[in-house]
């Protein structure tokens, strides 16, 4: 459970509704007591809280596109004959490919 003071909860209340509504629970602080605790309704956490959060942290980019479906659609690329898909990834990332 992430921890704030009232000033902080004052200043940053957005922001911590935004945690609240992806699932974490904040406690509230006066001069290092627990006054209070901000936690989600019961059976409702937003995902999309979360998401908002973590683009204005710089973190994600939320697309606005629709997804490549001929993209998608195509079929995997095949391995040669006792090629494992596990190296071949490694290799990938190792090559920079």
């Amino acid at each position: 459970m992430r921890t704030t003071t009232i000033t902080e909860a004052k200043n940053r209340l957005s922001a911590l509704i935004d945690q609240v509504q992806s699932g974490e629970s904040i406690m509230i602080l006066e001069r290092g007591r627990p006054v209070a605790r901000l936690e989600p309704v019961a059976g409702h956490i937003d995902a999309t809280g979360r998401l908002a959060r973590l683009e204005r942290a710089g973190v994600v980019r939320i697309g606005e596109a629709a997804a490549p479906l001929e993209l998608l659609r195509q079929p995997a690329p095949e391995l040669a004959p006792g090629a494992s898909a596990a190296a071949a990834v490694i290799d990938q990332r190792r090559t920079g490919r």
